[in-house]
């Protein structure tokens, strides 16, 4: 039996097959390295016309300025902090007036951090909730009657798995989590009667540089041996689960959280 590599390499880049092509998205938290980014990225590349946002404002013109040599074109931009709805709604007015519509939102904006329960403070956990679930409702909220009222749409969160499991000092991220996974389930049945749909990615982990840098490799190790895999996700292997969501081949699908992991959800 031949000697095979304690931590395998991801497949190659899946090709684009335009699957977005014509739609108009509009995604938070799309700079930087992560998830966010390689999202954005695969829609471009699947045809879609997009606009983001982040809070950072270098980094978000950055990101727009690469993603538009990606995609051939003008890719629209704003700041926004998803903890203010004054700024949330002007980022949809904003996407709206510069692209005629919006058919898909990608909710990506998320806050992490390890804290055990009894070291936490309310900031804390405060500031992990309204980031990671408070900005998914206000995003909703906010884009839902434009959706609806053009009967079409499509939503798309950032959930995680440890919204269904536990893990020692993720109180704050994983309750933060599963109620991205409920709103998405509730929101779902309110605008289904629309032909608006609302599904939730979960990953398990996805390795990328601003991970690396802000995590012990000793614990990024453990966590990948834990993977079926054994090896993290790249992060545009959960972007290709987003796009899948956001596109017409997941017509029939809404309220879903479908995990992207290699081990059992």
């Amino acid at each position: 039996m031949s000697d095979r590599p304690t931590k395998p390499s991801p497949p190659d880049y899946v090709p684009a097959h335009d699957l977005l092509k014509g739609k108009n998205v509009l995604m938070t938290a799309a700079a930087g390295a992560g998830i966010g980014f390689a999202t954005a990225q695969r829609c471009v590349e699947e045809g879609a016309r997009l606009f983001i946002s982040d809070i950072h404002e270098r980094r978000t013109a950055e990101a727009a300025a690469k993603l538009a040599e990606i995609g051939g074109r003008p890719v629209g931009h704003r700041l926004c902090n998803v903890r203010e709805d004054a700024d949330v709604r002007a980022l949809v007015a904003a996407a709206i007036d510069e692209m005629g519509r919006i058919d898909v939102v990608i909710n990506n904006a998320g806050l992490g951090g390890e804290t055990p329960i009894v070291d936490m403070t309310d900031d804390q956990w405060d500031a992990v909730l309204d980031i990671t679930l408070n900005s998914v409702f206000r995003m909703t909220r906010a884009v839902l009657p434009h959706m609806m009222e053009r009967r079409a749409g499509v939503i798309v969160n950032n959930a995680s798995v440890l919204g269904w499991r536990a893990q020692k000092g993720q109180a704050h991220y994983a309750a933060a989590k599963a109620g991205v996974m409920a709103l998405t389930r509730c929101s779902a049945l309110e605008a289904a009667e629309y032909g608006v749909r609302i599904n939730a990615v979960s990953p398990s982990l996805a390795v990328h540089p601003f991970l690396v840098k802000t995590t012990p490799q000793e614990l990024i190790d453990e966590l990948e041996a834990k993977e079926a895999f054994g090896r993290g996700a790249a992060p545009w292997e959960v972007a290709n689960v987003m796009v899948f969501l956001a596109s017409d081949y997941s017509s029939y699908m809404t309220g879903e959280v479908v995990s992207v992991s290699s081990q059992r959800a």
